[in-house]
């Protein structure tokens, strides 16, 4: 592979090897390829005739005997590939379903009695262990023992034993062993004297080793079967209530009725793009002691992956630096190797507080650091710790840990000090702009108008903790900035990151947060890597994702803040079709996957063919000797471990073949040219491409080489003053131009929603992610609980999602030939159409009114037929509900909340949404919504009852009152109108009802607190107050009413 810069005059060739495969197959060639276990990551053992062991004959899918074996007692019994069921091999025990032909003449070896203590050669033959048997003695443990614990697993067996405690880590040992003695593949052996039970520990220790990182956890038949069975009997209930509402009219009210319908097709297609990606939900559960069993053993180099944690702000006194340090601080104690652990912090508005800020936190963590771990408190952002009102002693038995708790408390409230000491001075800016310390003028002076800027805090020599021990990168990023350049806000700034932390750590994963998310549960990372890390589909996932939580919102959650229906239904839906969408925050991604490339893609199984029919019927059904020796060749690829060598060098960036190889030694572009005389066309075509790279990924041949290294790292021999110019280099202003940033690569331009598009494109090639929630919430974050501020976060929603619907990206059209779900592309539809169910909303929930004051209804009078449909109408929606919150586990009241903020945010910030959206692509006019505030009440949750005006208020305000009125003027009318008026004013008072209740969270806002007075109080005063008045006006209760016929004067004198 070749990349490099014309404008350098230079190239990076990476090489793994030989290209071409040989076509010997010698014991020696065989012993030199090291084959590797595609699930264990260990090197699979040889035969005792010295060859390699294959555990499918029909793919060779490289698994090594103990994992062969595994799977074979415990798991699907098939191939991971091909998912042909493994056949019996010999000397391996049998199990239900093998055929009689498998059956060997060794049932001697299958059941021999295996002693831990007898002779060298206790163990099977050709010196493999059984998965379920695994021997801790002798030279040959370290070899043949694979995904064990190297270095005889004593002082990891101990810190099992004491996460476990005694009685619970012996029950575990017990069960285990009665569950291989119940199988026969473990005898039971000691003198009962216990001398055993080391070896047991270790036997029990490398079997859990060995076992899958993570599994996922279908819904019970139960819960979900008469879910599915609803939601069809809704589909059927629908259509036969259209089929009644379009041909009976209401001829009577028949613009009211042509709306009405409408509205409601609208509905019930909403409806379908919102229920069917729920139609297969599904949990997950992480086994982090696993994790830390295969890939953390005793002796052993630490081998998790690296992890670049990206925190981004903008402005500092809207954002709080408070916050932002919380943040930060519980990075940088996060559970993981702080070798492996970089945090950089984006700061767009090139803000002098937030540096200085940064400062001062990194100070504070080389004491804040030291004492999470050494007590393991959580959550490990200092403000949210000490402010939890919890008993913190709970669980803590080390006697130093009051008093040190008391220090710290102290020391982190004089590190607030210093912090709002720094906010205060920064509220009034000098002049002549701001000055550093070293008295140099600050270059982010013109926000809009200054150079790149990185600072490195901690991770470099000498950065130690109060302990001496290192701690994690800290990094301070501010992007060049200059007028006339598109900077493409959020989306612009996270791409920065990538490229930034590309040259400086290039972790292969990254973490996304925002600036007020914090690490609420600091085994956060060990749970994405769980997915990320797994030798199955690792490699094919492009991001997990988290469920947001957050902190500060009141008890009855009254503008359903938490969104709960969405992030415990529908995304554990989308978890089961192709993976949750990206919500922004929370996320861990795959580096490879940013960088525009496919996924790889599994080999496909060869096709079968037999030698019992002559070749030209094999031709006639589509086989010939031809393919036939073709597949027997790739199968002895596959055998030999070759047939993923070419499949690993070449991957797929939009259809194109890119070369990835290990980083290697810089040559002149003329010196690839003149080698390629010796490769292939379609290898020359490769090479050539990699002239392509700089118009990809811009002009820094440092980015390029990292974007070629798979598992990350940097290249040998980098000079850290090299890389700094060089990341100073990749944030400048201009170097996304003409490249294919933003729009094939990294965050996607285009939407304030940048993340939706951002996770589309990546599903559109094919990626998967995951949804992982730990019992533990993994981070938490801070929602505006105030109405105006909570409606503008949903107007900025909405007005990405119309902006993603006006363009390219539109998941209606875009990508239909690529490897999208077409349930997971109804998903991402309905999140670009949902806005425009507000002007469907709107006309519903007038129409009541409109009803009641002309005295028409939209619905002609009902038989006893029609009112069936209605009723199971209303019966199917209920159910749906309830079957739904069953499985979730969502309560009723965050369901209720979520539906009347559903209206609210419908009829005014989904509206608005529309309409600025439709005004920003066709006419280009960016509107843009101020809001006035009156002064905050200083008490807990003070800002639920702060009222701020804005211009999305206005819709749902008249709604109210029209709904209102309407109440009035038809109780009052039939009132006036006798007992048989009574009946038909029933279904328009509980259509006006329906929209008053869900819009009473609104009016509760609208009104503020009232300290004496319960709102509901004073809305039925008043709607109570305004019937009797209308009613005494409409009404005279001293004239009697005439009866009989109506006598006037016939002119006559009698």
């Amino acid at each position: 592979m070749a990349a490099g810069s014309h404008s350098r005059s230079e190239l990076h060739v990476f090489h793994t090897g030989d290209d071409r495969a040989p076509t010997e197959t010698s014991r020696e060639f065989v012993m030199s390829l090291k084959k590797i276990c595609k699930i264990c990551r260990d090197e699979i053992e040889l035969k005792e005739n010295g060859e390699v062991f294959v555990a499918c004959g029909e793919c060779g899918f490289p698994v090594c005997r103990p994992c062969y074996e595994y799977e074979r007692s415990e798991g699907n019994q098939s191939c991971p590939q091909c998912h042909t069921r493994y056949k019996r091999h010999k000397g391996c025990p049998r199990v239900a379903g093998d055929d009689e032909d498998d059956f060997h003449d060794d049932f001697e070896q299958e059941f021999q009695i295996k002693n831990h203590h007898g002779s060298p050669d206790h163990h099977a033959e050709n010196g493999e262990y059984n998965q379920q048997h695994l021997n801790t003695n002798g030279a040959a443990y370290n070899q043949s023992v694979a995904g064990s614990v190297v270095g005889g697993g004593k002082d990891l067996e101990d810190d099992q034993k004491e996460s476990y405690g005694d009685a619970e880590w012996k029950e575990r040992v017990e069960k285990w062993k009665n569950r291989q003695e119940k199988r026969g593949l473990v005898s039971k052996f000691g003198d009962g004297s216990g001398n055993d039970q080391p070896d047991d520990d270790d036997d029990y220790l490398l079997a859990e080793a060995r076992q899958p990182l993570w599994r996922k956890i279908p819904l019970p038949s139960s819960l979900i079967s008469p879910y599915r069975i609803v939601i069809i009997l809704r589909l059927v209930i629908l259509g036969f209530f259209f089929h009644f509402r379009i041909l009976t009219p209401a001829y009577d009210a028949y613009p009211l009725w042509i709306i009405s319908v409408i509205c409601e097709i609208w509905f019930a297609l909403s409806w379908i793009l919102d229920q069917f990606p729920k139609w297969s939900p599904i949990n997950r559960e992480t086994y982090l002691d696993r994790l830390t069993l295969r890939f953390e053993r005793e002796g052993e180099p630490n081998r998790l992956a690296p992890v670049d944690v990206f925190v981004s702000t903008v402005d500092p006194l809207k954002e709080p630096p408070i916050i932002t340090a919380n943040t930060v601080l519980s990075i940088l104690a996060v559970d993981y190797p702080v070798e492996k652990v970089s945090c950089y912090v984006s700061d767009d508005g090139a803000s002098m507080l937030l540096f200085d800020t940064l400062a001062e936190t990194a100070e504070f963590a080389r004491r804040w650091v030291p004492f999470c771990k050494k007590y393991s408190v959580e959550p490990r952002a200092p403000d949210f710790y000490f402010n939890e009102k919890i008993d913190y002693l709970k669980d803590k038995v080390q006697p130093t840990f009051v008093k040190d708790r008391r220090a710290m408390k102290r020391e982190y409230e004089e590190f607030k000090v210093r912090i709002n000491a720094l906010v205060a001075k920064a509220q009034k800016k000098p002049e002549e702009g701001w000055v550093m310390q070293d008295g140099t003028p600050w270059p982010g002076n013109n926000t809009r108008d200054h150079p790149g800027m990185i600072q490195v805090y901690l991770g470099s020599e000498g950065a130690l903790d109060i302990e001496g021990k290192e701690l994690p990168r800290l990094v301070y990023v501010s992007r060049e900035k200059r007028p006339g350049y598109q900077h493409h806000k959020k989306a612009g700034a996270m791409n920065a990151l990538v490229r930034v932390s590309a040259v400086l750590t290039n972790a292969p994963f990254m973490l996304n947060l925002d600036c007020d998310h914090y690490l609420n549960n600091s085994k956060a990372v060990r749970e994405a890597m769980c997915f990320l890390m797994d030798p199955q589909i690792g490699k094919k996932l492009c991001y997990v994702q988290f469920p947001q939580r957050f902190d500060g919102i009141d008890r009855h959650d009254r503008y359903a803040n938490r969104n709960v229906v969405f992030f415990d239904i529908n995304m554990k839906g989308l978890d089961g079709i192709q993976g949750p969408v990206y919500v922004g925050t929370g996320t861990v991604f795959n580096r490879q996957a940013l960088y525009g490339y496919d996924p790889p893609v599994s080999e496909k199984r060869p096709k079968m063919t037999c030698d019992c029919w002559p070749s030209w019927c094999c031709c006639c059904c589509g086989g010939s000797r031809k393919s036939k020796s073709k597949s027997k060749k790739k199968s002895i690829k596959a055998l030999l471990g070759l047939g993923g060598l070419y499949s690993k060098k070449k991957k797929t960036m939009n259809g194109k073949n890119y070369t990835r190889k290990p980083s290697g030694p810089v040559f002149d572009l003329e010196e690839i040219e003149e080698g390629l005389e010796g490769y292939d066309e379609l290898e020359k075509s490769s090479l050539m491409s990699q002239k392509n790279f700089e118009k990809r990924f811009g002009q820094s041949p440092v980015f390029i080489a990292s974007t070629l290294k798979e598992d990350g790292g940097l290249p040998e021999g980098t000079n850290p003053t090299t890389l700094i110019k060089e990341a100073i280099h990749v944030i400048s202003c201009g170097y996304e131009e003409k490249t294919e940033w933003g729009k094939e690569i990294g965050w996607i331009y285009g939407s304030v929603t940048e993340d939706i598009l951002t996770g589309f494109k990546m599903h559109c090639r094919g990626w998967r992610s995951v949804y992982c929630c730990p019992k533990r919430a993994a981070f938490k974050g801070s929602a505006p609980i105030n109405l105006s501020d909570r409606l503008h976060q949903v107007l900025r929603w909405a007005l990405g999602s119309v902006e993603i619907f006006m363009s390219r990206h539109c998941p209606l059209w875009y990508a239909w030939g690529g490897k999208l779900k077409w349930l997971e592309r109804l998903a991402y539809i309905n999140t670009i159409v949902y806005p425009f169910t507000s002007i469907a909303l709107l006309a519903y929930c007038t129409l009541p009114a409109v009803c009641l004051l002309t005295g028409k209804f939209i619905v002609p009078t009902l038989n006893n037929f029609a009112s069936i449909w209605f009723m199971a109408l209303f019966l199917s929606i209920i159910v749906t509900s309830v079957l739904e919150l069953r499985w979730s586990g969502v309560s009723i009241e965050a369901w209720w909340r979520n539906e009347q903020f559903w209206v609210i945010g419908g009829v005014s910030a989904h509206l608005f949404a529309v309409f600025q959206g439709l005004l920003k692509v066709l006419a280009g006019v960016d509107t843009n919504f101020t809001v006035t505030s009156k002064a905050a009440d200083d008490a807990e949750f003070g800002e639920l009852y702060l009222f701020k005006w804005t211009t999305l208020l206005i819709p749902p305000t008249t709604l109210i009152i029209l709904n209102m009125v309407g109440v009035v003027a038809g109780v009052s009318d039939a009132i006036n109108n006798g007992y048989g008026s009574w009946g038909p004013l029933f279904g328009k008072l509980f259509f006006a009802f329906w929209v008053i209740v869900h819009l009473y969270p609104f009016l509760k806002g609208l009104m503020g607190r009232q300290n004496r007075t319960p709102t509901i109080v004073v809305l039925w005063s008043i709607l109570l107050a305004s019937i009797f008045s209308l009613v005494w006006v409409r009404i005279d209760p001293f004239l009697p009413k005439q009866k009989g016929p109506i006598l006037k004067q016939c002119g006559v004198e009698c």
